[in-house]
């Protein structure tokens, strides 16, 4: 079914929030951030965000992280992200079960490898990965052991083992290859049993697999450019895109909601 009517560009980044229990997410092309029937607009693009109480949201621009203050619309920057490269912006982040906040990087353009993966923790914002050309399905394993990420042109989805701090503890190794297939991996979240729910962009779904890597089953959309889907008690919410589809498809764009028995996994609080 269709939660929210408003036609995003670029929907992405939703954030169920556990405090508020209401969805927000973004518009990056547009500059927006949404909730239902409400939005925020800003100067530069916003792609993703981590929570921090009830009020305020960590979230990741073109050119910084910062704090917002849904109350107030104060804005309190962290640090800056890629401010000296004009020609990408933030696209897919996700908080970790320790309190850090990934965000990944990506050419406006998609440009060949100018994008990359940080963590942001206890004050300092590391590169993780790089080269990437579009940063996607930054999640995590329930138990905080094992990070996941894609790039996703490549097709492949990574795994990688964290040490007790939430650093990579050692080099990614393949999880799933989409390539094969034709499916290219999207925004992705995990449930309480650790199984991926990852949106492929022009597939129409959101695909679920297992922890060992088995697919697992599928909820489809009517729209072709699903972006990124987040979990609530009870039901899985998706962003979708309209960009480059010149008005070719009737729901392009929307936030869709489905009913799922997927076990709810709240998503991590951010600590600065």
């Amino acid at each position: 079914m269709i939660y929210d009517e408003t036609p995003c560009k670029l929907g992405e980044g939703p954030l169920w929030h556990p405090e508020r229990k209401e969805l927000f997410w973004f518009d990056i092309l547009s500059k927006r951030l949404h909730r239902k029937d409400q939005y925020w607009q800003f100067e530069e693009h916003v792609s993703a965000a981590g929570w921090l109480d009830t009020e305020k949201l960590l979230i990741a621009s073109e050119t910084r992280l910062f704090v917002y203050d849904l109350k107030t619309g104060a804005q309190d920057d962290i640090c800056p992200l890629e401010q000296e490269q004009p020609l990408t912006r933030s696209n897919d982040g996700r908080a970790d079960t320790h309190g850090g906040f990934w965000i990944g990087t990506m050419g406006k353009n998609a440009e060949p490898n100018l994008g990359a993966i940080y963590r942001y923790y206890k004050g300092e914002l590391r590169r993780l990965f790089a080269p990437i050309t579009i940063s996607n399905a930054i999640c995590f394993t329930p138990d905080g052991g094992h990070a996941y990420f894609a790039d996703t042109p490549t097709g492949k989805v990574m795994r990688v083992a964290l040490d007790p701090d939430g650093w990579p503890a050692d080099e990614p190794d393949i999880f799933i290859d989409l390539a094969e297939h034709g499916f290219k991996p999207d925004g992705a979240i995990t449930d309480a049993n650790g199984t991926l729910w990852m949106a492929q962009w022009g597939a129409s779904r959101v695909a679920g697999y297992m922890s060992d890597g088995t697919h697992h089953k599928d909820f489809t959309f009517p729209a072709t450019q699903i972006s990124c889907p987040a979990l609530a008690p009870g039901m899985l919410y998706v962003t979708s895109a309209s960009v480059g589809l010149n008005g070719r498809e009737e729901h392009a764009g929307k936030t869709f909601a489905e009913k799922t028995d997927a076990p709810f996994k709240p998503e991590s609080q951010v600590l600065l």
